[in-house]
C-alpha cells in the first residue's frame, strides 16, 4: 500500500488504486496525510475541504467521506500494513508508517542527498526524490485554502530539488544537463529568479554565453510586463558575473567573448556602477562576484566608496533556532520593495515578532550598506518606554553626529535624523513599538530606507497615515514547532519520540516563546524524557506555570500586554477566559462580562487590536489556549458567575431560534426559576439563518452544556441540548445521540420528569432513525408514562407518536395504530394545531402501511388543512405524498401522480432530499417518466454527499 500527495492524491494498492471517489473526499484524505499520525480537527478538516462558508452539514458530509474511506482502507487489508483511520473526540487521525507515504520518502531522500559527500551519490539521490513527482502536489482534489498552501509549499521544496540537482551536474561538469533540466522547469515557471538564474550559469559555464544572456533579458521584460519590477539579486548577479567572464563557484570558465567586457551592469539590471569591484556591507567585505543572499526585487544601492569606515550596525545578533516563517519572509520582502516602505509585523505576545524582523535584517545586509539601526522602544516592558529624545540621540550618535550636536528637543532631532537619512540606504528596526505616533517620530527620511516595525498592537493609524504593510504573524505549524524544539534540544532526541514532540508543539499552541520556555526545561533536564512533560502539561491547570523559566514565560509576556489594556477590556478578558466553547460574538460576550453587545463588541474590537483576540470571520472571535489560560486567572472568583451568564445566552438565544425555524410550535419547557435574561438577544430573520446559527454553534453549544453538567447546572444543560431539536430533526442522522444521551443524565439528575420524558421522546427518534430499533423502543416506552407523571399532555402525545413509529416498524401495526389515535386526542383537547398536525401525519402514514388509503387521506387532508402555506416545509412533503400514495391505491392515477409530483418539487425547493426522495420512488413505482428518475437519482447523489 502506498499514499500519494507528489500527483493526484491516491492510495496505490497490489491490485490497483483504490476508487477514492468525489474531490472532496481526496482532499479530506490529503489532509489527513499531510498531518498523518497527528489528529486533525475537524475544524480543520472544514477549512480544507470548502473554499468559502462551509454547508450546514459540513460536519456530516465529513463524517460520511471518513466512513468511505475507513471502508476502502478495510477492503485493501490496511491493518496489515499498519495504517488505521481513528476518531478521537472530535478529530480524526490517519495513522501509517512514515514509509508508505510518497511525500515523507520525498523528504527523506532530499536529507540523504544532502548528506552524500561527493555530488555524483547527490544526483542519485536527487534523481531518486524527484523520481516520486507524478504531476503537480495534491492534483484531483478540491484544493481548500490550507492544502493550497499545502500544495504551493510541496511545489516550492520540488523547485528547490531542482535548482539543487542542476548544482550538483554542475559540480560534476556536467553543464549541458543541468541547463536541459533547467530549461524544462524556467518554460513552467518564468517569473521564477532563482531558477533562471542557475539556468543562465548553467548555459554560460557551458559555453552558451548568448542563450544565457538571452534568458536575462527574456526574464528582465518578463518580470517588468508582469510584476512591473526589476530583477533581483541572484538574476543581476549572474547577470553580471556572464558578463566579466568570470567562472563562477562551479566549473571552468568558458572562453571570453569577443570585444570588451563590460564593467558593469547596464540600467536596469539591477546592479550599479562599480559592481564587480570589492565592495563593503554591514556585516563585512563581500565580493561581488560571490553568490548573494535572496533580497527583494528592487536595484542595488551603490558600494560604499574605498576607506569609508565602516557602516553603523546597531541589530542584535541574529536570532538561533529560527524555523519556518517562509512565507513571512518572503512577505517582509515584498513589503520593502517601495518607495520608503514602512514594514509592520504584528502579532500576539511570545509569537516571534523579533524573531521574524532581525532574521530578515540579518538575512540581507547588503541591501542596507549605509547601515542597520535597531531601537527597542519596550512598548509592552514593565521597564516603561524608553524617553524618544534618547532614541533619536543613539540614532544621531551612530550616524557619526558629535555629541555636542545633537539637539535637545524632540521635533530637532527627529528632524536632524531625517535630513542625515534623507541620501542613505539605511534599516531602520522599531522593535515593540505601542502607538503609532511614537514610530512617526523615528522615521528616517530617505526614499531608499526600509523602517521595519513589531508590535502587539495592530497600528492601524501608521498604516493610514504612513501607508505602512502589515505582515500579521500567526502561531508556528506543528511541524515548525518540533523543529524549534530540534533546534534547541537536538534532532536526537526529538526523533527519539516524535510523537511527543509534536504533541509538545500543540500543547504549546505553536508559540514560539512556549516552546523555547519548554525546550530550556527539557534542555535543562536530559534525562526527561518529552512525554512525561507532554503529560504535565496536558493538565490545564498547570500549563502557564510550566510555562515560565526565571524571568521568561507566557504568563510574563501576556501580563506586560494586558496592563497596558483599559479596565473594561480587561474585564472582557477575564471573563471570555470562563467560556466554555472556543468562538464568542458580541451577544455571548456581553453575557459572559454582564454588559451588552455594544459595549462587548468595543471591547473584543480592543483586545483584537492587542492580538489577544483573533477574528475568524465577522463578529466571530477565538481566543488562542494559552491566552484563554491566562485570562481565566485574571479572575478566577468570577467563574461561575460568567458561566451562568453564557448558559442562559445560550438558552435565550436557541429558544429564538427554534421559534424562528419552527413558527408554530409549543414550548419545549418553561425557563429555569434562576434564569438570567440577557440584556438582548440576537433577532434571526428567517427560518434559513436560525438554522445556520445552530448549525454553526453545534460545537460551542455541545461544550456549554457539558460544562453546565460538570458544574453541577443540569437544568440548564438538558435545555441546551434539547434546544438543538429543528436542527435535530433536518439532520436526523448527524451523530446526535451521545450528545442526548448527556441531557438525559441531565434530566435524571435533576429528578425532572418533564426533561426525562422529552429528552427520552427525541433520542428514542433519533434511536429509530439510526436503525437502533430495539434500543429505541426500550427508551420510549418510559416516555408517555413520565409526561403523564408530570402532567404534560403535548408531551405525552409527541412520545405515543414516537413510539407508535417504533411498534410499526417491530409489527405491531394495532398497538401502533391506537397510540397515533390517542396522540391526536390528546392534541385536540389541548387546542395545539401544530402537534395535532404532527400526529396526523403519523396516523395517516399507518393507515397507508395498514392498507386503508380512504383513512390515510382522511387524516392527511385533515393535517393540511390545520397548517398555513408556509408551515415546515418537511412535514407538508410527507402530507403531500401521503395523499398521492393513497390516491394511488384508490384507484385515482392521475391525482396521485400529481401530488407525489408537488411534494417531491415541494422537498427539493427547500432542501429536503429525505423527503423527495421519498416521493419520487413512490413516482417510479407507478411511472417511467425519465425526469422523475433523473430527479430522484440527483436527489439521491446530494443526500450521499451529505453524508
Amino acid at each position: 500500500m502506498e499514499f500519494r500527495l507528489l500527483g493526484t492524491v491516491s492510495v496505490e494498492t497490489l491490485t490497483g488504486p483504490l476508487p477514492l471517489g468525489p474531490a472532496k473526499r481526496r482532499s479530506l484524505l490529503a489532509a489527513l496525510l499531510l498531518s498523518a499520525n497527528t489528529p486533525v480537527s475537524l475544524g480543520r478538516l472544514t477549512e480544507c475541504l470548502w473554499d468559502d462558508e462551509p454547508p450546514s452539514q459540513a460536519r456530516g458530509v465529513i463524517q460520511g467521506h471518513v466512513s468511505r474511506l475507513r471502508a476502502l482502507l478495510a477492503g485493501a487489508d490496511a491493518e496489515a500494513y499498519g495504517v488505521e483511520l481513528a476518531t478521537l473526540g472530535d478529530a480524526y487521525v490517519l495513522r501509517a508508517p512514515e514509509t508508505l507515504l510518497d511525500s515523507q520518502r520525498f523528504e527523506e531522500l532530499l536529507m540523504l542527498a544532502r548528506e552524500q559527500r561527493g555530488p555524483a551519490d547527490a544526483v542519485l539521490m536527487f534523481k531518486e526524490a524527484l523520481s516520486l513527482w507524478q504531476g503537480p502536489a495534491l492534483s484531483g482534489a478540491f484544493a481548500g485554502p490550507p492544502l493550497r498552501v499545502a500544495a504551493h509549499s510541496l511545489e516550492e521544496s520540488r523547485l528547490a530539488t531542482v535548482e539543487q540537482l542542476a548544482r550538483a551536474y554542475g559540480a560534476l561538469g556536467e553543464h549541458h544537463r543541468a541547463a536541459a533540466l533547467l530549461t524544462a522547469e524556467t518554460v513552467a515557471h518564468p517569473l521564477r529568479e532563482s531558477l533562471a538564474a542557475e539556468l543562465m550559469l548553467a548555459l554560460f559555464r557551458a559555453g552558451r554565453q548568448s542563450e544565457a544572456l538571452d534568458r536575462f533579458h527574456r526574464t528582465r521584460r518578463l518580470l517588468a510586463d508582469e510584476l512591473g519590477i526589476d530583477p533581483g539579486h541572484e538574476l543581476a548577479d549572474a547577470y553580471a558575473l556572464i558578463l566579466r567572464g568570470a567562472p563562477g563557484p562551479t566549473g571552468a570558465a568558458p572562453p571570453k567573448p569577443a570585444g570588451p567586457t563590460p564593467a558593469a551592469v547596464p540600467p536596469g539590471a539591477g546592479a550599479s556602477p562599480g559592481a564587480e569591484g570589492p565592495s563593503r556591507v554591514a556585516g563585512g567585505g563581500t565580493d561581488a562576484a560571490a553568490p548573494a543572499p535572496p533580497r527583494p526585487p528592487f536595484p542595488a544601492a551603490p558600494p560604499s566608496p574605498a576607506g569609508e569606515p565602516h557602516p553603523v550596525d546597531l541589530l542584535p545578533r541574529a536570532p538561533r533556532g529560527f524555523h519556518g516563517r517562509a512565507a513571512e519572509l518572503a512577505a517582509l520582502s515584498r513589503s520593502a520593495a517601495g518607495e520608503a516602505p514602512v514594514c509592520l509585523v504584528t502579532g500576539p505576545a511570545g509569537v516571534g515578532k523579533t524573531a521574524l524582523a532581525l532574521q530578515w535584517a540579518h538575512r540581507n545586509p547588503a541591501l542596507f550598506p549605509d547601515g542597520r539601526l535597531f531601537a527597542d522602544l519596550r512598548g509592552f516592558s514593565a521597564a516603561g518606554e524608553p524617553a524618544l529624545i534618547d532614541v533619536l540621540r543613539e540614532f544621531l550618535l551612530a550616524l557619526g553626529v558629535s555629541p555636542r550636536r545633537v539637539p535637545e528637543s524632540v521635533p530637532a532631532a527627529a528632524a536632524l535624523f531625517r535630513s542625515l537619512t534623507a541620501r542613505r540606504r539605511l534599516l531602520v528596526v522599531l522593535d515593540n513599538a505601542r502607538d503609532s505616533a511614537t514610530v512617526r517620530t523615528l522615521l528616517p527620511g530617505g526614499a531608499d530606507c526600509v523602517t521595519l516595525v513589531t508590535s502587539r498592537h495592530r497600528l492601524e493609524g501608521l498604516i493610514a497615515s504612513d501607508a505602512a504593510r502589515p505582515v500579521p504573524l500567526d502561531t508556528l505549524e506543528t511541524d515548525d514547532g518540533t523543529a524549534l524544539l530540534a533546534g534547541v534540544l537536538g534532532e536526537e532526541r526529538v526523533l527519539a519520540e516524535p510523537v511527543a514532540a509534536r504533541r509538545l508543539s500543540e500543547l504549546c499552541g505553536g508559540l514560539p516563546l512556549a516552546l523555547r520556555v519548554t525546550a530550556a526545561r527539557l534542555a535543562g533536564r536530559p534525562r526527561w524524557t518529552l512525554a512525561a512533560l507532554a503529560g504535565e502539561l496536558a493538565d490545564e491547570r498547570g500549563r502557564l506555570a510550566y510555562l515560565d523559566v526565571d524571568d521568561t514565560g507566557v504568563a510574563a509576556a501576556l501580563r506586560l500586554t494586558v496592563q497596558h489594556l483599559p479596565p473594561e477590556s480587561v474585564h472582557q478578558l477575564a471573563r471570555l477566559g470562563h467560556h466554555p466553547g472556543g468562538h464568542y460574538d458580541p451577544y455571548a460576550a456581553a453575557a459572559l462580562a454582564g454588559t451588552d453587545p455594544v459595549t462587548a463588541r468595543a471591547a473584543l474590537e480592543q483586545l483584537a487590536a492587542a492580538h489577544l483576540v483573533t477574528e475568524t470571520a465577522p463578529g466571530r472571535w477565538v481566543l488562542h489556549d494559552l491566552v484563554r489560560l491566562y485570562a481565566r486567572s485574571l479572575d478566577p472568583a468570577s467563574a461561575r458567575e460568567a458561566l451562568i451568564g453564557v448558559l442562559d445566552h445560550c438558552i435565550a438565544t436557541a429558544l429564538a431560534a427554534a421559534d424562528t425555524a419552527e413558527p408554530g410550535g409549543e414550548p419545549c419547557f418553561v425557563l429555569p426559576e434562576d434564569f438570567r435574561r440577557p440584556s438582548a438577544v440576537q433577532d434571526f430573520a428567517d427560518r434559513a439563518e436560525a438554522m445556520r446559527w445552530l448549525a454553526t454553534e453545534r460545537e460551542d453549544l455541545a461544550l456549554t452544556a457539558l460544562a453546565a453538567r460538570e458544574a453541577g447546572l443540569d437544568d440548564r444543560a438538558w435545555r441546551i441540548i434539547l434546544l438543538q431539536w429543528p436542527q435535530m430533526v433536518w439532520r436526523v442522522r448527524d451523530s446526535w445521540s451521545p450528545l442526548l444521551e448527556l441531557a438525559l443524565e441531565s434530566a435524571r439528575a435533576e429528578k425532572d420528569a418533564y426533561a426525562e420524558s422529552r429528552v427520552l421522546t427525541l433520542l428514542g427518534w433519533v434511536l429509530t432513525e439510526e436503525g437502533r430499533t430495539a434500543e429505541a423502543a426500550a427508551l420510549l416506552e418510559r416516555s408517555p408514562v413520565l409526561a403523564r407523571e408530570a402532567g404534560d399532555p403535548l408531551g405525552e402525545a409527541t412520545a405515543l407518536v414516537n413510539l407508535a413509529v417504533v411498534q410499526a416498524e417491530l409489527g405491531e401495526l394495532p398497538t401502533a395504530l391506537e397510540n397515533c389515535a390517542r396522540a391526536v386526542e390528546l392534541t385536540r383537547g389541548e387546542g395545539d394545531r401544530h402537534t395535532e398536525m404532527l400526529t396526523l401525519q403519523h396516523l395517516a402514514r399507518m393507515h397507508l402501511t395498514a392498507h386503508r388509503p380512504q383513512e390515510a387521506l382522511d387524516c392527511a387532508r385533515t393535517a393540511l388543512d390545520l397548517g398555513p402555506e408556509h408551515e415546515e416545509a418537511a412535514r407538508r412533503s410527507l402530507l403531500l405524498a401521503v395523499c398521492g400514495e393513497a390516491r394511488l391505491a384508490l384507484g385515482d392515477e392521475e391525482d396521485g401522480v400529481r401530488l407525489l409530483d408537488r411534494a417531491a418539487q415541494e422537498a427539493e425547493r427547500d432542501g429536503y432530499d429525505e423527503g423527495a426522495v421519498r416521493a419520487l420512488e413512490a413516482l417510479l413505482r407507478v411511472s417511467g417518466r425519465p425526469e422523475f428518475r433523473r430527479r430522484h437519482d440527483e436527489a439521491l447523489r446530494r443526500l450521499a454527499e451529505e453524508c
